[in-house]
């Protein structure tokens, strides 16, 4: 018998979870509280999450919604499997709640974006006991390609994608400041992502958040709110450690800025409109 499977926020990231899971035949429970996310998701087979569960899955946009679900939901499962990206802090002080009731957890923040959630080929970066491991692994290996086990310290998954999403951050901030600055040089901006996608320039947010932008399309795969919450965890561990960190404060402030010109709910590509704003280059609306 698979394992029964909670998932607790069913958006863009969570739903690509809930529907592999269904598709390769768990029995999955979800709760969001958005009623139109959760009613899709029963939509396609789940079930509301009312009982307990073998692995609860977290999949919320920050440290305060993981906290509601903790405070609603692990007591469902002997496994919590915390996916959001939130303070390292944070996560220990979780895994210690948790760790009070006999429940363990897996500090396991995912990276890949929705489209390799929907087909079970997200990478995760995790961190736990090997009671967590064992207890959630046929159901994490399940939507990822590749499980980095990182190690027992509680928060330790967290730190390892920090790291990772404040190169995210600075990635998106530099590709559109330089698609920005084809324009106004009289380039032509797919034949600008062509030479770059396909030469030293290239990056990993690059060719996945460009050819969308050229297409106009900033429909929030991942919102620009969400990756400034990201870029500024950064910051914040550099400054508990008395760091500046020059690189992640800039990429902070340019995402401040495009927050502030109204593209907070729009996709983190939006960083090119906020340059075309700036700058008044012209690029697609």
């Amino acid at each position: 018998m698979k394992p029964r499977v909670g998932v607790v926020g069913v958006g863009a990231m969570g739903m690509g979870i809930a529907r592999t899971l269904l598709s390769k035949g768990f029995g999955v429970a979800v709760r969001d509280v958005v009623a139109e996310r959760e009613g899709e998701a029963l939509r396609h087979g789940a079930r509301r999450l009312e009982g307990d569960v073998d692995v609860l899955v977290s999949v919320v946009i920050d440290a305060a919604q993981t906290k509601a679900v903790i405070e609603e939901h692990a007591a469902r499962a002997p496994v919590f499997v915390m996916c959001s990206t939130i303070a390292p802090a944070d996560s220990a002080r979780y895994a210690a709640v948790l760790d009070a009731i006999d429940a363990a957890m897996l500090d396991a923040p995912i990276s890949g974006g929705p489209a390799r959630a929907h087909n079970g080929t997200l990478s995760m970066m995790a961190s736990g006991s090997d009671r967590a491991f064992e207890l959630a692994q046929p159901v994490i290996e399940a939507f990822t390609r590749k499980v980095f086990r990182i190690g027992p310290r509680a928060g330790d998954g967290s730190r390892m994608k920090v790291v990772n999403n404040m190169l995210a951050a600075a990635n998106i901030a530099a590709a559109s400041e330089a698609m920005a600055m084809a324009s106004l040089l009289g380039l032509d901006l797919r034949q600008a992502h062509d030479v770059i996608q396909a030469s030293s320039g290239a990056s990993w947010m690059f060719g996945d958040r460009m050819p969308r932008a050229l297409a106009g399309d900033y429909a929030p795969t991942a919102a620009a709110r969400v990756l400034l919450k990201d870029v500024g965890l950064f910051v914040q561990e550099a400054r508990k450690l008395g760091l500046t960190a020059p690189m992640a404060e800039c990429a902070q402030e340019i995402f401040e800025d495009a927050i502030a010109r109204g593209y907070a709910e729009e996709d983190d590509a939006a960083l090119l409109k906020r340059y075309a704003d700036a700058w008044n280059a012209k690029v697609p609306r």
